[in-house]
């Protein structure tokens, strides 16, 4: 018999998430940017959503997720907050806005939380970030750590393949994982890195893991929404399974919406006033 921990709760949050991983419940997570499909999301039954820096991809057009701001990124999660009932909301620090330093880092948590009202952070990096984990923690703010592929670091990769094959990389992450464990982190997301890997580190953690191209022994999964949903149609990899074609389906709609004003067709006599 199957425990459902997020049908129990009025408002899912860090103790529920935590309960999940105790009892393995597996822990959905979506990105999402606007308040109509967080309302969506919500009302599915999602258990988090993710305020992804991956809008600069998705919503602004950008070739990686550097140029988002500070200021976009509060519009976005406030946007998103609107929409929600339940779900837990955990909004992304954009690049060059906690790096610096530990005061700056909790500067910017601070303004996300106060005026977005979202329940947590995330930021990418193991033991470079530890000291703002720390302090953003210290404040009573909830923060998720992020390891593997940290897309902020693209430039640093070189490029978007596997991280952590080699033992290096590897040792490296499960010891950062313990570290932003021990710092205070209520879970890590887990991107693009061996299914072992991943299933080792989770095993080893007493906070959840949330997966995202790392297999299915993470204690939950996320994907960004326009590819769950098929919005986006060049982006493949192997880990994306798409659950709808919104693409086509929206291409094929307003084709015939283009189709029945040319015609005057659209309105008919019934569809005026």
């Amino acid at each position: 018999m199957s425990v459902h921990v997020n049908k129990e709760v009025k408002k899912v949050t860090t103790h529920t998430l935590q309960k999940m991983k105790s009892v393995g419940e597996k822990i959905s997570m979506i990105t999402a940017y606007d308040y109509s499909f967080a309302r969506l999301f919500d009302e599915a039954g999602i258990d988090v959503i993710l305020v992804g820096d991956s809008a600069s991809n998705v919503m602004a057009g950008h070739e990686t997720t550097l140029p988002i701001t500070l200021d976009q990124m509060i519009y976005h999660a406030s946007s998103v907050i609107r929409g929600i009932n339940r779900c837990f909301v955990v909004v992304d620090l954009p690049f060059g806005t906690y790096q610096a330093n530990s005061k700056e880092a909790l500067a910017s948590a601070i303004r996300i939380m106060k005026e977005t009202g979202a329940h947590a952070v995330k930021l990418e990096g193991g033991e470079e970030v530890l000291e703002s984990v720390k302090r953003i923690v210290a404040a009573g703010i909830p923060v998720m750590g992020h390891l593997g592929l940290t897309p902020q670091s693209i430039y640093k990769f070189g490029t978007y393949t596997v991280r952590a094959r080699e033992e290096a990389e590897a040792n490296k992450l499960r010891n950062d994982a313990k570290l932003l464990e021990e710092a205070g982190c209520f879970g890590v997301v887990l991107e693009k890195i061996p299914a072992a890997l991943a299933k080792e580190v989770s095993g080893s953690l007493v906070i959840p893991t949330i997966g995202i191209g790392a297999g299915m022994h993470c204690d939950g999964q996320v994907l960004v929404m326009h590819d769950l949903l098929g919005i986006n149609t060049e982006f493949k990899p192997r880990f994306l399974r798409q659950y709808l074609n919104l693409y086509e389906q929206i291409i094929g709609a307003v084709k015939n919406y283009v189709h029945d004003v040319k015609a005057k067709d659209f309105p008919n006599d019934k569809e005026q006033y």
